[in-house]
């Protein structure tokens, strides 16, 4: 007989993972699998850009890279993410107020799981699925603001510091995807000022998940340019070698926040992290030489902007609700005629592609499931044309009013 496991059982997979489990079962391989098409997923194309950098092909490893790794961070790259934002942003934080981690994802974990009582998160209603995740297992007290058609799903910087209904010792924490995932809307220019302004005022902080940083026709959207005294804050800026940098499989992330909190996070490392692999540290070095950074972003913004205006007015012809930003790598869509986008996916199994429900992205769900429950989103869809190559632009079209036609009837 099994034994009863010591492990909790309130822990299931992520949303996207969910999907991409249930279309393996469905269609009989892996998506990424030749004959799949990868609309589900959030990871850029690894290889060179038309006009971008060449991605570094190797990394010397010597006897002192065997030894265990710092726990913030190697020096060398804790000095090249500090000296990227300062010379891309006009800022003057120091390798102190930057931590390392495997990713961009336990960074926040880290964050959320040492965040004191009274601290309240704020999160939009649509965001990516991990944070709920993260914030259901680590405890957290989290309240949505409401991202709706009307709002544009773009909500006011001061809904996120609404206290209304608050007590006097209650401090908020808002979480923001900027560029967002899954709706692409950016937070830029005046907005992202006042956004980070309110940030630095008494009882408030921010979670800035800046993954999409370069995926803008600004070429680079950062709040730390806004950032007036970092090391009296409690501003969080999490950033990563994944997108932009188009190395997500060496795992490399980071936070930038004050000396006192990156103290607590490094401490925290000591014990439950052991640092961060040197050879992925020393590669990341690489991707962020200034003169190849500036190269990336050009091509990064004019490839993947060339991707979304052609993608968008295509999905807007075959009749899809496109309400995407002008950010990112997804397109944030309805499907007409109150059509289930749970009913959607399980036909685009069939023919080998798969897209991400809005349910999936619903900040205000259950964890588990729960079929009582209805989401607002259960029409809404995130496409990805992060993976998609230009040349599977007719095909990829080609498949999707197909499936949506033969659903519509």
């Amino acid at each position: 007989m099994q034994r009863d496991s010591f492990l909790s059982d309130d822990c299931p997979p992520m949303g996207i993972y969910e999907t991409l489990y249930a279309f393996r079962d469905s269609f009989g391989a892996f998506m990424g699998s030749e004959g799949t098409h990868p609309w589900s997923q959030g990871f850029p194309l690894t290889t060179q850009l038309a006009g971008g950098p060449a991605l570094p092909d190797s990394v010397d490893v010597t006897w002192e890279d065997r030894f265990y790794p710092k726990a913030w961070g190697h020096p060398l790259l804790r000095e090249a993410i500090a000296n990227h934002y300062n010379s891309f942003y006009g800022c003057k934080i120091a390798p102190e107020n930057v931590m390392v981690f495997a990713g961009g994802r336990p960074g926040i974990y880290t964050i959320l799981a040492f965040l004191k009582k009274h601290v309240e998160v704020r999160i939009g209603n649509v965001e990516w699925p991990a944070y709920l995740d993260i914030m259901t297992q680590t405890g957290s007290n989290w309240r949505v603001v409401p991202f709706t058609k009307e709002n544009g799903f773009h909500p006011p910087n001061a809904a996120y510091f609404d206290r209304a209904g608050l007590n006097d010792k209650t401090h908020l924490l808002p979480i923001i995807s900027n560029p967002g995932n899954p709706t692409g809307h950016t937070r830029c220019g005046a907005e992202l000022e006042e956004l980070m302004a309110m940030a630095e005022q008494p009882k408030n902080g921010i979670l800035l998940d800046e993954a999409y940083e370069m995926f803008h026709a600004s070429k680079g959207v950062s709040g730390i340019q806004y950032v007036k005294d970092l090391d009296n804050s409690n501003v969080f800026l999490a950033g990563a070698c994944t997108k932009g940098l188009q190395s997500p499989g060496i795992r490399i992330g980071w936070v930038v926040a004050s000396r006192k909190n990156i103290e607590t996070m490094a401490n925290y490392s000591s014990f439950g992290m052991g640092g961060v692999s040197h050879p992925s540290q020393l590669y990341a070095v690489k991707l962020l030489e200034p003169a190849r950074v500036a190269q990336a972003r050009e091509a990064v913004e004019k490839h993947y902007g060339m991707q979304r205006a052609r993608y968008g007015e295509a999905f807007a012809q075959m009749g899809l609700r496109v309400y995407t930003g002008d950010g990112g790598f997804y397109h944030w869509m309805e499907l007409p005629d109150g059509l289930n986008a749970d009913e959607f996916n399980r036909r685009l199994f069939k023919r080998g592609a798969a897209i991400l429900k809005g349910f999936d992205c619903d900040m205000a769900r259950p964890h588990r499931k729960d079929p009582a429950y209805r989401s607002p989103y259960e029409s809404f869809f995130r496409f990805s044309f992060g993976p998609l190559l230009p040349e599977t632009f007719e095909s990829d079209i080609a498949l999707m009013r197909q499936v949506l036609d033969e659903y519509r009837g």
